[in-house]
C-alpha cells in the first residue's frame, strides 16, 4: 500500500468522513462519485430543522453541480433577484446587479440549510451515515488511518475531518494549531413566516449593528442580526427580546418580520474565525471546511467553500495515480484560496461593523459613490472558481 490517501495506482479505497455537516455530507457525496467506499461519523442522534437559510453562490452551484445535485438544488431554491445594503432608513446605499452576476457567474440561490442538507444526505450510499457516533479518537498508522468512537473502531484509507471549528480530527493530528479567535460580534438567526411574499432581500449596515432579510422559496425568510458584543453574551429576557430591542425600529420590513418571529426559533451565536494553519494534509488524514478553514460569514462563503473543498479533494485523488501528489495539490490550493477569501470577509466585517459616527458616514457615501460593476469586479476572484479538470 503506497503512503499515499488510496491504494496503489490510485485505485480508491475506504474514508471515513468525520462530521455531518454540508462539507462532510459533500466530501463523502464526492468521493463515493469517484468510487470510494465511505462512512460518515455523525455525533448527532439526528437532524432538526435547522433555523437558518443559506447563500449558494456560483462557485457554490458549481460545487453542487459536479456532485450531481445542481437540480435537486434549483427545485428547493429561490434565484436571488434583488439584493443589495440599505442604512437604517432603508434608503439603498449599494445595489447588486443580480442579472449581470448572472450573466458573469451564474445564479446566486438562497435555500434553507436544511433543505440542503436532506439533499445531501438523500445522496450518500445505503448505510454510509451512522448517527450519534462521536469521534474520540484518531491515531494514523501509515498504512491506515484509525477512528475510535463511540461504536467501535472504524479503518480507513483516508479521514476527512469535517467536524466544524471545534474538530476532533483536527485537535487530535495537529495539536499546535492554533484556537478559534472571537471576531468581536454576534449573531441572530432565525426563519419567519410572514404571511405574504417578499420579493427584496438584502443587508442593512447600521453602526455596529447589521440586519440581513433573505426570501427563501417556500415563503418564509430568513432573518439575521450581527452586532458587536462582548464574547459569551445572553440576551436578559431571551434572544428574541434582544433583537426586537436592538433592530425593532429599523426600516420595513424588519419590525414585521420581528413581530412575527417566536422564541423558540432564534439562534444566537458568536462569530469565531479559525487563523491560518500550516497545513490542511497530516498523511491519510485531510481537513475541510470549518475544520480547516473557519471563517467570518461576511462573504457568505463558509459553506461554499465547504463545497468547493469536497469537490476538489475528490476530484484531484480521481486525477492522480499517486494519492500523495493529490493531497499535496489539494493542500497547496485549498489553503491559498481560502485564506484570501478569509482575509476579505474579514475586512468586509471591519467596515460592515464600524461603530464611530464620522466613519460610517464615510463609510455609507462611498458605497452610494461606488458602482455596481465595481462590486461585481471585485467579486471576480471568489465567484470564478471552477471544479479541477481531469489532467
Amino acid at each position: 500500500m503506497s503512503s499515499g490517501a488510496a491504494r496503489p495506482g490510485g485505485v480508491p479505497g475506504r474514508a471515513i468522513v468525520a462530521g455531518a455537516g454540508i462539507g462532510g455530507l459533500a466530501a463523502a457525496v464526492a468521493l463515493a462519485r469517484h468510487g470510494w467506499r465511505v462512512e460518515v461519523l455523525e455525533r448527532a442522534a439526528g437532524f432538526g430543522e435547522a433555523g437558518s437559510g443559506l447563500s449558494v453562490w456560483p462557485n457554490g452551484v458549481r460545487a453542487l453541480e459536479a456532485l450531481g445535485l445542481g437540480e435537486r438544488v434549483r427545485a428547493r431554491a429561490l434565484v436571488e433577484t434583488r439584493a443589495g445594503i440599505r442604512d437604517v432608513s432603508g434608503r439603498w446605499l449599494s445595489r447588486t446587479d443580480t442579472e449581470e452576476l448572472g450573466r458573469r457567474h451564474g445564479p446566486l440561490v438562497m435555500i434553507h440549510r436544511a433543505d440542503l442538507l436532506d439533499i445531501l444526505r438523500a445522496a450518500l450510499p445505503e448505510g454510509a451515515l451512522r448517527t450519534g457516533t462521536r469521534v474520540d479518537a484518531v491515531t494514523d498508522h501509515g498504512s491506515h488511518v484509525e477512528v475510535r468512537h463511540g461504536g467501535g473502531v472504524s479503518r480507513a484509507d483516508l479521514l476527512v475531518g469535517a467536524d466544524g471549528i471545534r474538530s476532533t480530527v483536527r485537535s487530535a493530528l495537529w495539536p499546535q494549531a492554533p484556537s478559534p479567535r472571537y471576531a468581536g460580534y454576534t449573531a441572530w438567526r432565525t426563519i419567519v413566516d410572514p404571511g405574504r411574499p417578499l420579493q427584496v432581500g438584502g443587508e442593512t449596515w447600521g453602526r455596529g449593528e447589521r440586519v440581513g432579510v433573505a426570501p427563501l422559496a417556500d415563503g418564509r425568510v430568513y432573518l439575521f442580526g450581527v452586532a458587536d458584543a462582548p464574547e459569551g453574551q445572553r440576551g436578559p429576557d431571551g434572544e428574541l427580546a434582544e433583537m426586537r430591542r436592538r433592530f425593532g425600529g429599523w426600516h420595513d420590513p424588519v419590525p414585521e418580520l420581528l413581530a412575527a418571529a417566536t422564541e423558540d426559533a432564534v439562534m444566537r451565536h458568536d462569530i469565531y474565525e479559525l487563523p491560518p494553519l500550516d497545513s490542511f494534509v497530516r498523511g491519510r488524514c485531510v481537513l475541510l471546511g470549518d475544520a480547516a478553514h473557519a471563517m467570518t460569514p461576511n462573504l457568505g462563503q463558509g459553506a461554499n467553500q465547504a463545497l468547493e473543498d469536497a469537490v476538489t479533494l475528490a476530484a484531484l485523488l480521481a486525477a492522480h495515480p499517486d494519492a500523495d501528489s493529490a493531497l499535496a495539490r489539494y493542500d497547496r490550493e485549498r489553503r491559498a484560496r481560502t485564506r484570501m477569501i478569509a482575509r476579505r470577509s474579514r475586512r468586509i466585517g471591519a467596515v460592515a461593523q464600524c461603530a464611530r459616527t464620522p466613519a460610517c458616514l464615510a463609510r455609507d457615501r462611498l458605497l452610494r459613490l461606488t458602482p455596481s460593476s465595481v462590486m461585481l469586479a471585485a467579486l471576480a476572484p471568489v465567484l470564478g472558481w471552477r471544479p479541477p479538470s481531469p489532467e
